[in-house]
This record gives structure tokens, C-alpha cells and sequence, in this order.
């Protein structure tokens, strides 16, 4: 069900059941787990995420669940959102290409990744009005504070997805492109990404996820920002760039923070 794969400094994990669209069950959940832990262990300096086959990820896989005993915060709870905050905490950038299907638990794995770049066709938003759920794993917090409050009762309330063109255009990803060129773009840029001061990078994403959070005006994010930069210059990639920039070369990161 979970691919994992390393090249050098990347790491790449497929969902990999497409005749199911990828929709994932608590065994698919904890298998994706074990992938991050792996990569991690691996010491990879950047992870692609991607589903293969027509979707992303459809979700949750309700094919066998039985509505009078299931236990939906159990499995959301107790499984999904551990899962959700370990993808959100991997020590280096991380991207996804989402294509196809990305919907409720499938929008919560690209909620949780750094860089989402999305195909033009792709399916995102809530479906769960026709099963009398509703949006979870992060999707009303992601869809609030991109889409406003109207749009986002408009698109649980009917059904209607979004595709990936104006999802991008709405600002819930960083872009689109044609479904043939997402895999290509998307490795591209995580290969790019790990010769880089992925400790820097990572610096940024605290910096961005704390302003985000606890909606830190201007002067208290700068302040944030002067205080990661002073910790920053003490690193060997800050020596690195700048030694670079003044000789006239490419630097050669190593993705240190200290």
C-alpha cells in the first residue's frame, strides 16, 4: 500500500493502491507512518509524497466500515491527526503532487506538507454531505483562513469540488500545472530543495506555521525573524552562503541549523 523509496538526499512515498483511489485505513495509516520514520532514519534532506494512479488520495477508505459501531473519532483522533502532526514535523522540506482526488483525510496529508503543487485537474474540497460527515483533518481550518467563511459553507454544503487550477488561484496551494508535468515538477523542486540550507528552510517553515498560528502581527514577526536569523548566522550553511556569494561560487550546503 506504502511505497518508500530514497535517491541520494530525497525520499519519495507513494500511496500506492490506486484501484481504491488511495483511500487509507488505519493499516495504510500506520504503514505511512513507518515510511516517514524510515526516511527520517535515512537522514534525507527532502520527501516527495504522491499517490499513484488516477488520485491522490480519496480519503479515508469507508469500504468495510460498518456506520453503527464505527468509532470516527477513534480513528481520526487516535490515528489520523498523530499521524498528520509526525508529516507536518519532518526534518527537512517536504512536497507533494496531488492529482486526481484530494479529499478529507487525502487534504489533511497535503495540509500537512510544506509545498503542495497540484494538476490543473485535480478534485479538492469536502463530499461529505452525501455521507452525512463532515470535512475534517485540518480542511475547515485550511479553507477558513484561505476561502472566508461563505465560501467555504458554500463548498461543504453542495458537494462542489474545486480543481486544481483554482484551488491554486483561491491560494490554498502553490501552484498548478498539466497533470503530464506534476511528477517531473515536483521532484525537480525537492532535488533542487535538498542541495539547499534546508536548516534555514526549515527555520522558515517554524517561523511561517508560529505567524500562522498564533496570528502574529508585523513588529512581533520580525521580531521572530531577527531572533531565527541571529541563530542562523552561527551555522556552518550561513558561513557557507556567504562565503560563496563573495568568491563568486555555488555554495555546498550541508542542511545544518547549529
Amino acid at each position: 500500500m506504502i511505497d518508500l523509496t530514497i535517491d541520494g538526499s530525497v525520499a519519495e512515498v507513494v500511496l500506492d493502491a490506486p484501484q481504491k483511489m488511495n483511500a487509507l485505513d488505519e493499516s495504510a495509516l500506520a504503514e505511512l507512518g513507518e515510511a516517514y520514520a524510515e526516511a527520517e532514519r535515512a537522514g534525507v534532506r527532502a520527501l516527495v509524497l504522491r499517490g499513484e494512479g488516477r488520485g491522490f488520495c480519496a480519503g479515508r477508505d469507508i469500504s468495510a466500515v460498518d456506520p453503527a459501531s464505527d468509532d470516527a473519532y477513534g480513528y481520526l483522533a487516535g490515528k489520523v491527526t498523530p499521524l498528520l502532526r509526525t508529516m507536518s514535523r519532518f526534518p527537512a522540506p517536504t512536497f507533494a503532487a496531488v492529482q486526481g482526488a484530494c479529499l478529507g483525510v487525502g487534504l489533511g496529508l497535503a495540509i500537512a506538507t510544506d509545498v503542495v503543487y497540484v494538476a490543473e485537474d485535480a478534485k479538492i474540497g469536502s463530499p461529505f454531505a452525501n455521507l452525512g460527515a463532515t470535512l475534517d483533518s485540518g480542511g475547515h481550518a485550511l479553507f477558513t483562513e484561505r476561502l472566508g467563511a461563505h465560501r467555504t459553507l458554500d463548498l461543504i454544503y453542495t458537494a462542489e469540488l474545486m480543481s486544481g487550477a483554482e484551488a491554486v488561484r483561491s491560494g490554498l496551494f502553490s501552484r498548478s500545472v498539466p497533470r503530464e508535468e506534476l511528477l517531473e515538477l515536483t521532484r525537480a523542486k525537492a532535488a533542487a530543495v535538498a542541495e539547499g540550507a534546508t536548516g534555514a528552510f526549515l527555520a522558515s517553515r517554524e517561523l511561517v506555521a508560529q505567524i500562522r498560528d498564533e496570528r502574529l502581527g508585523l513588529w512581533a514577526s520580525v521580531e521572530h525573524e531577527n531572533r531565527v536569523q541571529g541563530e542562523l548566522c552561527r551555522s556552518a550553511d550561513y558561513a557557507e552562503g556567504f562565503a560563496a556569494f563573495q568568491q563568486k561560487r555555488r555554495p555546498r550546503f550541508t542542511g545544518g541549523r547549529a
